[in-house]
């Protein structure tokens, strides 16, 4: 219950906004009960960032494996799945990783190579995914594109979020998904995604596999 409403605050809040009486307040958890599972806000703020991550990293590997399904399509699925996500909630809520970024001068210097690794790690996710239009054997030129590809997906990606977020509007995330995957495209020499279903909700890949979104 502590770490649900952890992620949930933060995402809506940012971490030196949010105070340990906040997250007592929405669980109606006693502070010495709060302070029994964790010894300081920086240690739940730990507990909290790598609980996040464990449900990203599974939201990632249920759209992004999908053999089924063209790369392309795959990361456009992930994009229209957190783009309902956004929605859902009203734009209130981000990416708690990408959030955590922008306050990062005033973080705990403990969280800084915590977010770090966890940026690297969807960066290989994504990566992984773009090789699988190289065929079954990649040139090292192929895997260094790839990899170029995805670092620049994620840079843009969080900065289309907060915009959503900043603007209330999906816009961001869709100009954003319409250019990268036209780019990547054109990179990788494969067709682009249909984007007429840019606005729809994809459907999971079979065989269902479900991630419950932390609230």
């Amino acid at each position: 219950m502590l770490v649900r409403a952890g992620v949930g605050l933060l995402t809506e809040k940012g971490f030196s906004s949010t105070c340990v009486d906040d997250v007592l307040n929405a669980t109606g958890i006693s502070k010495g009960s709060f302070y029994y599972c964790f010894s300081s806000k920086e240690d739940f703020g730990q507990v909290l960032i790598d609980s996040y991550a464990s449900y990203f990293n599974a939201k990632l590997d249920l759209w992004l494996t999908d053999k089924a399904t063209p790369p392309l399509q795959r990361m456009l699925n992930f994009m229209q799945d957190a783009r309902a996500g956004m929605m859902k909630y009203d734009f209130r809520r981000g990416c708690l990783i990408g959030n955590l970024g922008q306050e990062i001068d005033t973080l705990p210097d403990s969280f800084s190579g915590l977010l770090l690794t966890i940026l690297k790690g969807w960066e290989h996710r994504v990566t992984d995914c773009l090789l699988a239009a190289c065929g079954p054997h990649p040139t090292a030129a192929q895997r260094r594109l790839c990899t170029r590809l995805s670092r620049y997906f994620w840079i843009g990606w969080e900065g289309a979020v907060l915009r959503a977020r900043m603007e209330h509007d999906p816009e961001p995330l869709d100009l954003y998904a319409t250019f990268y995957l036209a780019q990547a495209a054109v990179e990788l020499g494969i067709r682009p995604p249909a984007m007429a279903n840019l606005h729809g909700s994809p459907v999971p890949p079979a065989p269902a596999q479900t991630v419950q979104a932390a609230k």
